[in-house]
């Protein structure tokens, strides 16, 4: 997890050496897949952000295995047999805010973020809402987006079909710091 952290706060510095970056090493990311047959969903409190407030650079990343079920089944069969997390251990999104934002006044800033989610080893461009809301001790972002798994290469068996969603939503909330 920590070399993860470092890697996305490497990748922010590159952008820009006079911003302050802002991190997040407790990223909590969910997914949720409905179907008439059974509802599916896990999540996660180990994902890593960084942010750039000059260039509006945004970055998460997340392990894999670190999604949680409520099923043990579930969990083993989203690891092996969907996300193939030996072969794809990561997901990411790699971004940018298009507002400007005046992250040194306190307030609640709808956004749009556009950028590049890669899952499955997929990489596919995504243009999402989401929410900034600026406090005088912290930064919280929030996001709601649908991701079709066809799209990422995610083959869903006959068998279970009726039991997983093609298109599964996906919500991330990240708090972050000014890197110290």
């Amino acid at each position: 997890m920590q070399k993860l952290f470092f890697t996305l706060i490497a990748l922010v510095l590159c952008t820009g050496t006079k911003a302050q970056i802002l991190v997040s090493k407790s990223v909590n990311s969910s997914f949720f897949s409905s179907t008439p047959v059974e509802d599916i969903d896990a999540q996660s409190k180990t994902g890593a952000s960084a942010l750039n407030t000059q260039t509006n650079d945004i970055i998460f990343k997340i392990n894999n295995t670190s999604f949680q079920f409520k099923k043990k089944l579930m969990q083993e069969h989203f690891n092996e047999n969907y996300i193939e997390s030996d072969k794809y251990p990561t997901s990411d999104f790699k971004g940018k805010i298009v507002e400007q934002i005046d992250f040194s006044k306190p307030g609640t800033y709808p956004v749009t973020v556009k950028g590049n989610l890669q899952l499955h080893g997929v990489t596919k461009a995504y243009t999402t809402k989401g929410l900034i809301v600026i406090t005088a001790d912290e930064v919280k972002a929030t996001s709601a987006f649908n991701v079709k798994l066809a799209d990422h290469d995610i083959k869903i068996p006959t068998i279970v079909f009726k039991q997983i969603a093609e298109t599964i939503q996906v919500k991330v909330t990240a708090i972050y710091q000014p890197k110290k």
